[in-house]
């Protein structure tokens, strides 16, 4: 049986968040259980394909509406651990960015198209469809509703949920572009008087799954208008909590921080935290907090300034604060004021940095996220994993892996988003900062934790072969 994992993102190729983490990790670990797992998704302009090789091994051509599009299939299967299948579609699908543009419903029924087109042309039986978000959520309906995908129909499919909020809506007048359907069905396609590819995923695909299982069930009370739908098809559902690649997560050695370390001897930790502190004018003493994400609003990051603010007044000179992010220009706009208002306290780095994330974990105290949604949250796990205390609020998966110190586990965690609850947070975690021992106990226990791959990838074999 070969699995196809469908996405938009996968690391180290395409990456804006924690979808092309799981879809870089989880193949790789999926082929180490035996199982042959392989991952197609858009071509991008990116240094990772201009840098490695690819074979073109198949081409075609799929007409939209009236316009026809030649396409390219190019395989490497020799870097990541797994193959990996690129679509190519010139004027479409050979682009820099993962998102953004205007035309993005286009290009994501041009990739689903054209795979599927490739697919048939394989005439592969054996196979097993994966397909993440909404970017792949036309999938299910296609194989079982279009004549021209035949040889396909009865393919299982899964369907994973790694953030509801994002449903690629798109007017009806855009299905002349997709392949011709029954039109009989179009209802499975239709949420709310709009095509809505997430809901076209859940109604068609044989199974569902959420990155936690915390996350499926908030997904019954806020799903963005779909949580009668989830609730409706609850029983294919399946929550399985997301892993991180030890590999590419290991402070013992990880090529991208300044020390290397290992949890018997945290004192590689307090070197890297140095380094990074000279790096940005922090004093090394004052215990370093830190926030890496999108500066959008499920991230609570329209708050983010007022909480930091009110840190910087209530905890005078008791703590330093390192932003990585991009997102709402007035978000970053705040951030960059906090940052000329409290120089040498408050730094901030607008876009994304892979080298400079990796060395915010591996130097700072406390990570913050004081997210409204999280679905999984894979950064109080990388945290964990370099030694660095979560403070997280109480949602989703952020709750189903991070448990309060005063429960006995690693991590800090508040309910609700308002000034005076994140402020408790932040007195709590000066005063474990002031007591070392403890401090250290924390870390060692924190990196000592087991969030590989390994267990959440057999739940997902576990899942096909219950479809197969």
């Amino acid at each position: 049986m070969n699995i196809y994992h469908i996405s938009a993102e996968c690391y180290p190729v395409a990456k804006v968040g924690g979808l092309g983490d799981v879809v870089g990790a989880l193949p790789k670990y999926q082929n180490r259980l035996s199982v042959n797992a392989s991952v197609i998704m858009p071509w991008y302009d990116r240094d990772f394909v201009n840098e490695h090789e690819f074979e073109a091994i198949f081409s075609d051509e799929i007409r939209l509406g009236t316009q026809l599009y030649r396409y390219q299939v190019l395989k490497n299967g020799k870097v990541l651990g797994f193959n990996l299948f690129l679509v190519k579609i010139p004027g479409l699908l050979d682009r820099k960015e993962v998102y953004g543009y205007a035309d993005e419903h286009i290009q994501f029924i041009a990739f689903q198209y054209a795979l599927l087109h490739w697919l048939c042309a394989k005439k592969d039986r054996q196979l097993l469809l994966h397909c993440h978000d909404h970017h792949s959520g036309l999938i299910p309906f296609f194989i079982e509703h279009c004549d021209e995908f035949e040889i396909l129909k009865g393919t299982p499919t899964v369907g994973t949920v790694h953030n509801g909020q994002y449903q690629g809506w798109m007017d009806w007048q855009e299905a002349v572009l997709m392949p011709k359907f029954d039109w009989n069905h179009r209802g499975l396609l239709d949420w709310d008087g709009v095509i809505n590819p997430l809901a076209a995923l859940i109604k068609c695909c044989w199974a569902y799954t959420t990155v936690s299982e915390g996350y499926l069930e908030e997904l019954f009370d806020e799903a963005n208008g779909l949580e009668t739908l989830f609730f409706s098809e609850k029983q294919k559902a399946h929550g399985i909590v997301n892993g991180i690649d030890f590999e590419v997560w290991d402070p013992s050695k990880d090529p991208l921080i300044n020390h290397n370390y290992q949890h018997e001897e945290i004192e590689g930790k307090q070197k890297n935290k140095k380094a990074f502190c000279k790096q940005f004018g922090f004093s090394y003493r004052l215990p370093l907090f830190s926030f890496i994400g999108r500066l959008v609003y499920e991230k609570g990051a329209d708050l983010l300034p007022l909480f930091i603010d009110d840190m910087m007044n209530t905890y005078a000179d008791k703590l330093s604060f390192m932003v990585l992010g991009s997102g709402s220009l007035a978000f970053e706009r705040e951030l960059l004021n906090l940052q000329d208002a409290y120089p040498g306290r408050v730094a901030v780095k607008i876009g994304y940095d892979e080298t400079l994330s990796h060395q915010i974990y591996a130097s700072s105290d406390f990570l913050f996220m004081p997210s409204r949604v999280e679905p999984c949250g894979l950064n109080q796990l990388y945290a964990m994993r370099y030694g660095t205390m979560p403070i997280v609020r109480k949602t989703g998966g952020l709750a189903d892996t991070v448990t309060d110190v005063s429960l006995g586990g690693t991590g800090i965690s508040f309910e609700n988003e308002s000034v005076s609850e994140v402020s408790s947070a932040i007195g709590k975690a000066i005063a474990i900062h002031k007591r070392k021992v403890e401090l250290n106990r924390n870390r060692k226990k924190m990196m000592e934790q087991d969030f590989s791959w390994q267990r959440s990838a057999q739940k997902y074999i576990d899942i096909y072969k219950s479809l197969i």
